[in-house]
């Protein structure tokens, strides 16, 4: 699963890849091992390896324009007329017992693995005369790569390699910093840095993105309810008092925040923005609705009558997570798991802060019960 998603980001299995692109193939695979050779003394690079491209035999048939131009042949004549003698061309198709059949017309067999009768070829001349393709066109077997890979219309080749010993982020930060250190690029080439650190940086970048947006419009959204910016705070400096728990936990993991780490700081943003929703509006209840005095007496009373929910949120929540913990980060929860050890550690500490912490912020900023909403039951009387 793990190598799926890695493939999915980059198309390679790797962890981390350098790409370089260029146009000349062998100045290409040049940089690629000046490249390999920056990387290697980098601390926790395993499996270093440059994508490899084998050389196969090929024939080559290059025109001599000098030569063609005496008997009226141009490129597109000449490799057309080549190309069907020896590849064939698809003329049309029978259709016989529910099954489609090509008709191609090609030259003798020999002509593609003979290169003695490739250069007796006889072309056809706009004259009408035939030439021998060897008097207009240079025939050799010349080695070339089995596989060119192109992206937006540039050749490219893969570097790659995984961590090990160290974390992610650190290795791919050095691994850029020492490839544009020590590797002088040639005028139109340039590497791009990918695989998965890279996603990882940018899905963290839009998540940082979307979560400041959303927790913009909860205090926007808890100001239309409360009308009151001194409640409103309150909520708000919970929050992140609220993910100390997982921070911890991310800590004793080894301190690396991946994307399901994030996700679990998002979760516990809106449940401790939940919980402490529902503790601020028994409180507002109480003093309002019941005339309970600030002090202990509504603290108390407070908590005592909205601990059964608060816990049976964290309770619900956390023993949904209970599995994913048991089974641990094994291949398929590579998301799952860091964001369920997040998650299990800011409930208790968000939980804990609710129900002790938000009283006594509640008791150093009180809201008076002036400035909230009168109910229509303390509504005096026109009688």
């Amino acid at each position: 699963m793990k190598e799926r998603i890695k493939e999915v980001l980059t198309g390679t299995s790797a962890s981390i890849v350098v790409r370089v692109y260029g146009s000349d193939l062998e100045q290409l695979r040049q940089t690629a091992q000046e490249v390999s050779n920056a990387m290697k003394d980098v601390k926790g690079v395993t499996t270093l390896k440059v994508e490899p491209q084998v050389l196969v035999p090929q024939v080559s048939i290059k025109m001599r324009p000098d030569a063609a131009s005496r008997f009226g042949l141009t490129p597109g004549i000449m490799m057309r007329s080549v190309g069907i003698l020896v590849n064939g061309t698809q003329v049309g198709e029978i259709f016989q017992d529910q099954k489609i059949f090509a008709v191609v017309v090609r030259g003798e067999p020999h002509l593609s693995a003979d290169v003695t009768s490739l250069r007796g070829l006889m072309i056809d001349t706009p004259s009408g005369a035939q030439v021998p393709l060897e008097d207009v066109a240079t025939i050799q077997v010349t080695p070339a790569p089995n596989e060119i890979k192109r992206e937006g219309a540039s050749r490219r080749i893969d570097i790659t390699c995984n961590v090990d010993g160290r974390d992610l982020g650190s290795v791919a930060t050095q691994i850029e910093a020492s490839v544009l250190k020590n590797v002088k690029f040639p005028t139109g080439f340039h590497p791009e840095f990918l695989g998965e650190y890279a996603e990882a940086k940018a899905s963290q970048q839009r998540i940082l993105f979307l979560t400041i947006f959303a927790v913009t419009a909860i205090v926007l959204i808890l100001y239309v309810d409360f009308q009151s910016w001194r409640l409103v705070g309150i909520i708000t400096l919970m929050l992140p008092l609220a993910l100390l728990g997982g921070v911890v936990d991310v800590w004793f993991a080894g301190g690396i925040v991946s994307l399901g780490s994030l996700v679990g700081f998002v979760t516990i943003l809106g449940i401790a923005a939940r919980n402490g929703i529902m503790l601020l509006s028994h409180y507002r209840h109480l003093q309002s609705e019941e005339n309970v005095p600030l002090g202990s007496e509504l603290f108390l009373r407070g908590a005592e009558e909205r601990l059964a929910p608060i816990l049976m949120t964290a309770l619900t929540t956390g023993l949904a997570l209970v599995p994913l913990m048991i089974t641990g980060n094994i291949s398929g929860q590579e998301i799952e798991y860091p964001m369920a050890f997040v998650i299990l550690g800011g409930l208790v500490t968000s939980t804990l802060l609710n129900l002790f912490m938000l009283p006594v912020i509640y008791s150093i900023l009180p809201v008076s019960p002036v400035s909230l909403p009168a109910s229509p039951a303390s509504q005096p009387s026109d009688s």
